[in-house]
């Protein structure tokens, strides 16, 4: 690529393409290496490596990239190359356990594409086999884990924050299947309670509390009390980004504004809007609801959106939305310094999804 090309490029697309080398240029040979070590047929490992890279990269990586920004930040100075690749293979490691989760979750769902592509399990001779793909793809973050950072003395304490993680992830993933199944709409079973716990746990620890955590836990600072500290302000801003996702979805639902058809509705999910709406609908309105919510119609679909309105969902977003973001704000201030914590690394989390529009 030639220079001025390069310099064309924005700092986000550039710190993109650095993070993304690392996987194409050092993981994929380690993890098929460690393949070879079992005499996987060559056939079978031009298979894997397919598995590996179609589900692993082509994401935004926004946690992945966390974790060395996360570190930067605690360190208070840019990071050494040695410091940047130790940090972003632990990114790498949790886009690992997303993708993990992804193909799981699209064959449970019975979803159609993922990134533009069908889904992995919808691919030429794939299929079922998706689903020891999966199991692989989470089993490389253990023995990537073990080959970079056996030696490091968090190493027991990385291992088990994955392992916690993965958990807290699939009771979320539970608790969404059987409060929500797909086709098979049930708004008795709904509540905010359920919700929160939904998304607490199926979105909120990997994807805000993981990345944090590994790099308190890198630079070996990691104590209950301020691992509790970050918790408390990531596991809050976990649930807000959900929130925010769901009224994307509905409002702003178009691939050119948010990346992807906001579906939502059609999809029986037990979103933040409709719990809302259950709280506040009158008899009559509830009944539009049971008639219309999880039918794939867009007519059905247009009849809850007009009920949203009437009910003012969209302002009671927007109070909430100033609401927690002022909660948020008030757990960073309280944050003491001095435990090894640093105000900028929730701030710059928050300051990326505060009235983000995609």
């Amino acid at each position: 690529m030639s220079a001025t090309t390069q310099e064309e490029k924005s700092p986000k697309q550039l710190a993109y393409e650095k993070f993304e080398n690392v996987f194409k240029d050092t993981l994929v040979e380690q993890i098929l290496g460690h393949a070879k070590k079992y005499k996987l047929p060559a056939e079978y490992l031009t298979y894997f490596e397919k598995s590996l890279r179609a589900n692993t990269l082509g994401g935004k990586c926004n946690r992945g990239m966390s974790v060395p920004d996360s570190t930067e930040q605690l360190l208070g100075r840019e990071l050494t190359a040695e410091e940047y690749e130790s940090t972003a293979i632990l990114g790498w490691l949790i886009e690992l356990l997303q993708a993990f989760f992804l193909v799981s979750d699209d064959i449970m769902d019975s979803s159609i594409s993922r990134r533009g592509e069908p889904c992995w399990y919808r691919q030429k001779d794939v299929g079922m086999v998706a689903i020891n793909d999966a199991f692989m793809l989470e089993s490389a973050i253990y023995m990537l884990l073990k080959q970079y950072f056996k030696a490091h003395p968090a190493y027991v304490d990385m291992v088990e924050l994955f392992h916690e993680t993965a958990w807290q992830t699939e009771i979320g993933q539970l608790c969404d299947l059987l409060t929500a199944p797909e086709g098979r709409p049930n708004l008795h079973n709904y509540s905010l309670e359920k919700y929160t716990h939904i998304v607490v746990y199926k979105t909120a620890y990997y994807s805000f509390y993981l990345p944090v955590a590994l790099a308190l836990h890198y630079l070996d600072i990691a104590t209950p009390k301020n691992l509790k500290q970050a918790e408390d302000i990531l596991i809050a801003m976990g649930e807000y980004f959900q929130v925010q996702d769901d009224f994307l979805d509905c409002f702003f639902g178009t691939k050119d504004v948010i990346g992807k058809d906001g579906t939502d509705i059609q999809d029986n999910k037990c979103s933040w809007l409709v719990n809302q709406a259950l709280k506040i609908a009158t008899p009559e309105q509830l009944k539009v609801l049971e008639d219309h919510y999880g039918k794939k119609d867009d007519a059905d679909v247009a009849k809850v959106k007009e009920l949203y309105n009437e009910l003012d969902l969209k302002n009671k977003y927007y109070a909430y939305e100033e609401k927690v973001v002022g909660e948020i704000k008030e757990r960073i201030a309280q944050i003491d310094e001095n435990e090894g914590l640093k105000k900028s690394v929730f701030e710059t989390f928050l300051n990326k999804i505060y009235k983000r529009s995609k």
